[in-house]
């Protein structure tokens, strides 16, 4: 598989990790917009939301829940975005199912 996150989740490319745990791992953007500019990504190879299954459900609410505790450990009170691309048209660069936490100053829509 020619997956850059699955090469992530395999430990074969090394990254700023925030988080980790069986499902799902959290690190860096290395391309940031924000001054808090994260991924969360599944271990589990799902392509997007539009391939994902009710199966997946508990997992992308486990993300969440990380996603949530991750923003308040980032003092990110005044707020924050969680982003996920989908297809070309959404501008989704990697087939890999991943949010992006954005955070650290006031966003608009230029993103």
């Amino acid at each position: 598989m020619d997956c850059i996150f699955c090469k992530i989740v395999n430990k074969d490319i090394e990254t700023k990790l925030l988080y980790e745990d069986d499902e799902c791992m959290v690190f860096h953007d290395i391309e940031p917009t924000a001054p808090v500019h994260i991924l969360a990504i599944p271990k589990k190879h799902i392509e997007g939301v539009d391939t994902m299954s009710s199966e997946d459900e508990k997992l992308i609410g486990h993300i969440f829940t990380v996603l949530q505790k991750l923003a308040e450990d980032l003092d990110l009170k005044k707020g924050y975005r969680i982003i996920t691309n989908i297809g070309e048209d959404g501008l989704q660069s990697i087939r890999h199912l991943h949010f992006h936490l954005l955070g650290g100053r006031k966003l608009g829509w230029d993103m």
